[in-house]
């Protein structure tokens, strides 16, 4: 049965667990959840009520970058900055608390050494330089949009540090600031998406190591779309049962939950093979499964080692090249095409059912749903 993300915001809060972990596919909700899940805890009902001292929800999700904008001299083409809008959080952990060191420390450990930020005076703005390791210093660089993210994640990461220390006081009146007493939740949505695998791991293992540094009845929600790295955080903070959120074709959605062994087995393609299958269950086989049966069969490939994924349908009865035409009919990339692609028809249907047999019973030993379900 569907709910509305009001509705698993409220059961979130219901939960009043330390940690809860989720996975979904990025479209699925977790950004408005976030922001559904704050309006639930915190709502403005006067306009004082947005200071500091009323704060219950700290998060971190796409609207972060919000705060961060560049100013990239069209004029010149020379001084290109960072702009950081005026708030509250910044101004505290990098001007009060003097953590902006802390957060080039993160960056540079995550991204490279040899690239380096530089706040202004006012922290109002910052700019980059890059050695290129012949003394040769390229100053004002204008980082990628995955450096650009890395380093927000690394001041919001410094400032969730200082925030954790604060609060690990348990006298109140002992602490540095008053301004997060009232903080209950801290809402994490995908820190960082364009981490390489060992870095992703390495940040799952730090995050895992803060939270369990925290002394406080402050409690955490972390969405992710990385298996990897859901899995990492699972492993490290051992909670009793994730989630999976699940958006329907009707605009509703489903928070599942996965408990135990499920949660040691849960993968990205264990998934994609769960979806299929209630496709094929339900007779609901829509044109974006033959897409996913496509990611399924190129990550099988990639793994065994072959060269090109249609070379796992030589173990499928029937015509080899047929149902690769109409895998890569349906899953085509292209968005450019004029040609009109009708909806599979019920043979079509049929294929998917085939092609996933085909991938269960000769490359590996898949899970069965029972077990992956616990």
């Amino acid at each position: 049965m569907s709910q509305t993300l009001t509705e698993i915001a409220q059961q979130l809060k219901d939960a009043d667990k330390k940690v809860q972990l989720i996975y979904a596919f990025n479209g699925s909700g977790k950004t408005r959840l976030s922001r559904e899940f704050k309006d639930l805890i915190s709502p403005k009902v006067h306009e004082e009520e947005t200071e500091d001292r009323y704060i219950k929800v700290f998060y971190y999700n796409a609207f972060t970058g919000d705060l961060f904008y560049w100013d990239n001299d069209l004029e010149e083409d020379i001084h290109r900055k960072l702009i950081i809008q005026p708030n509250n959080y910044t101004q505290w952990v990098l001007q009060e608390q003097g953590q902006d060191q802390n957060a080039i420390a993160h960056f540079q450990h995550y991204t490279s050494d040899k690239l380096t930020p530089h706040f202004s005076a006012d922290f109002s703005e910052v700019t980059f330089s890059f050695e290129r390791g012949n003394d040769e210093i390229t100053e004002n660089v204008k980082i990628s949009k995955g450096e650009e993210s890395n380093f927000i994640w690394s001041i919001f990461y410094s400032l969730l540090e200082q925030i954790i220390s604060v609060l690990n006081v348990p006298d109140a009146s002992g602490r540095g600031t008053n301004r997060y007493d009232q903080l209950e939740y801290v809402f994490i949505d995908d820190p960082v998406t364009s981490l390489d695998e060992n870095h992703l791991i390495e940040l799952a293992v730090d995050m895992a190591g803060l939270i369990k540094s925290s002394e406080s009845d402050l409690r955490f929600i972390i969405t992710t779309h990385s298996p990897l790295f859901y899995n990492v955080l699972y492993s490290e903070l051992k909670p009793k049962s994730g989630y999976i959120l699940s958006k329907f074709d009707d605009g509703g959605f489903e928070l599942e939950g996965k408990k135990g062994a499920a949660n040691k087995a849960f993968a990205y393609h264990l998934h994609i093979k769960n979806l299929i299958e209630q496709a094929v269950d339900q007779n609901n086989v829509q044109r974006y499964h033959f897409t996913l049966l496509r990611n399924l069969y190129e990550k099988t490939a990639a793994f065994f080692g072959y060269k090109e994924w249609s070379d796992l349908l030589d173990t499928v009865k029937g015509d080899k090249k047929a149902y690769c035409n109409r895998i890569t009919q349906f899953s085509s990339r292209s968005s450019l095409s004029n040609e009109e692609i009708a909806e599979p028809t019920k043979p079509e249907k049929q294929i998917v059912k085939l092609l996933l047999d085909n991938l269960t019973n000769n490359y590996g030993n898949w899970p069965k749903k029972e077990e992956q379900h616990g």
